[in-house]
């Protein structure tokens, strides 16, 4: 890939108590500070970082308190946009027009790297949808205290890693049907189950591989879709829990000799 990809940031808040954000004194997770910077820093730090990467646009309920975090206005190309109430909405109004692709992370991403994101878009390339995934082995052969969601498939268990490819609008369909299923995103056979009947037997029965079932999800849409597995066990670890915090400290840690 040789043209640059913009890049969507979701950093908003979900509704509920985040049990992350108890006495910190921020008041989204997105602000939330790991090894002294905002979460959200250190996700467009990777990104900005990469040569692969263009304009950044980070999409929050009040993104105007995002933008205001110090040290921002040293990232070149970055936008701020207020979301609407769900994140696929959301996502599918700041969507590039026709079909220019687009990379989407989350600001709790915090371990992201240039090298993620090389070896993820060089496996969406030639995709209208795909989604970044760890498999169970590669992360608990570093990280085995690690608690993640897991996909049950032919060949292995996978877990998402927040990086995702979508060909602009063409993906519009498959966001509208996410709007309706995202409650459930941490209820895996859930999600598999909302894809149709076939596509939950076969999960259950082992009868394809996640490649497979999720091609198969795709077809259901008209897209090309496609799993890319990552090498880097830290590519699925985000901040969803404070044991999820303390893991990452102790791997940027590691990573810079702190």
């Amino acid at each position: 890939m040789t043209a640059s990809i913009p890049a969507i940031v979701l950093a908003g808040s979900r509704p509920g108590p985040d049990p992350l954000l108890g006495g910190s004194g921020v008041s989204t997770k997105a602000l939330l500070p790991v090894v002294g910077q905002p979460m959200l820093v250190h996700v467009l730090r990777a990104l900005r970082a990469s040569s692969q990467v263009g304009p950044i646009t980070v999409l929050a309920q009040n993104s105007a308190e995002l933008a205001a975090v110090s040290g921002l206005a040293a990232f070149a190309d970055l936008h701020f946009v207020d979301s609407g109430r769900g994140i696929s909405s959301s996502l599918a109004a700041a969507l590039p027009p026709h079909d220019a692709p687009v990379l989407v992370t989350t600001a709790d991403n915090v371990l992201l790297t240039p090298t993620m994101i090389a070896e993820f878009l060089a496996g969406a390339e030639q995709s209208d949808v795909a989604v970044a995934m760890v498999e169970r082995n590669v992360l608990f052969a570093r990280y085995p205290q690690s608690r993640r969601t897991w996909l049950k498939f032919r060949g292995g268990w996978w877990s998402g890693a927040n990086l995702f490819y979508l060909r602009g609008r063409r993906a519009l369909p498959l966001l509208d049907f996410w709007g309706r299923i995202e409650r459930d995103r941490k209820k895996g056979l859930k999600i598999v189950a909302a894809f149709g009947p076939w596509l939950l037997i076969g999960a259950l029965l082992g009868l394809f591989t996640i490649q497979q079932g999720v091609a198969r999800a795709g077809r259901r849409f008209g897209l090309a879709a496609t799993v890319v597995p990552m090498s880097e066990p830290e590519a699925c670890i985000d901040a969803d829990k404070p044991a999820d915090i303390a893991l990452i400290e102790t791997i940027m840690a590691s990573k810079t000799g702190l």
